[in-house]
């Protein structure tokens, strides 16, 4: 087995359910959260070591109510995404409230990262099958050298991410014949139909997608060197940020996208038939405690994983 890392951006979640995080919405049979099953998934996977993104002020909540026992299972260790934490010559803009996006959370990891790594979101349900491909896929990352980077990430079913109660915003992958990624087409309100899925125009019409178009749901796989690209990518991003100081953000996609651009990256998709599922609207909680709840029945996961 290959040491493997699995990140977990989870620094938004205190502002998301109020003070701290006491208020998480619990979803299984023993108040499991969501992010209770991505640990089992990556445990039963491969995956060696969890790195939490978080914020400093929630710290000592987090490890109460969600490290502390997932540190009897796996080695955790708590990167902190902080405003403030820039490169030398820069300053954070005044006025300016929230950090800088994915691609600053994941140089917080830096003191964490030496072998290769997933990205995951801490409110998200992926499934079992997209851990078992990335771990397979990062397991023999940097087996070849490349002048390329060499990235993976887990492309799911449009039909398997859409919500029964309103519009979602997803990355449509377009691919090569070899499953390489070309392209993300983010594309916003995307509504289920009765015909499958349509993107909902601004005056109200429907323009009919591919409901089998595979998608991105921000799960990652990334080898240790991609480090030194977002530091050098940060600095140019925060030199070019002018007018947009309050509200820019340093995200993985639009990242990924420019090394697409200037063919520097093979990035593979690896198609995951499983149903992915989060919390985009309130009416979504009593829709993800039965898709729990059917799994566990299915016999996918314990009705207690504490225990």
């Amino acid at each position: 087995m290959r040491d493997t890392t699995l990140v977990i951006m989870a620094a938004g979640i205190g502002s998301r359910f109020g003070e701290g995080i006491k208020q998480l919405t619990s979803f299984g049979p023993n108040k499991e959260i969501i992010m209770d099953y991505s640990v089992h998934d990556a445990l039963e996977a491969g995956f060696t070591k969890i790195v939490f993104v978080i914020r400093k002020d929630i710290y000592q909540d987090f490890k109460e109510i969600i490290g502390n026992r997932m540190e009897k299972k796996i080695p955790v260790s708590y990167a902190f995404q902080e405003l403030a934490d820039l490169p030398e010559g820069f300053s954070v803009p005044e006025g300016r409230k929230k950090p800088w996006g994915t691609g600053q959370a994941i140089l917080a990891c830096e003191p964490f990262i030496s072998e290769p790594f997933a990205v995951i979101n801490a409110d998200d349900y992926y499934g079992k099958d997209a851990f078992k491909k990335v771990y397979q896929y990062l397991s023999k990352a940097d087996e070849t050298p490349s002048e390329k980077f060499k990235f993976c990430m887990a492309g799911f079913v449009l039909k398997n991410t859409l919500s029964e109660f309103g519009g979602v915003t997803r990355g449509i992958c377009h691919t090569d014949d070899k499953g390489r990624l070309i392209s993300i087409e983010e594309t916003r309100n995307i509504v289920k139909t009765p015909l499958g899925a349509a993107v909902q125009e601004e005056n109200g019409s429907l323009r009919e997608i591919s409901q089998e178009s595979l998608v991105s749901m921000n799960f990652w796989g990334f080898t240790p060197d991609f480090i030194a690209e977002l530091k050098r990518g940060f600095r140019s991003f925060l030199a070019g940020i002018e007018g947009r100081e309050l509200t820019a953000e340093y995200l993985l996609p639009t990242i990924v996208d420019g090394l697409l651009k200037e063919n520097r990256v093979d990035l593979t998709v690896l198609p995951s038939m499983d149903h992915w599922f989060g919390v985009t609207y309130k009416e979504d909680v009593p829709y993800v405690k039965e898709q729990i709840l059917q799994r566990i029945q299915a016999g996918l996961y314990p009705e207690n994983l504490f225990s």
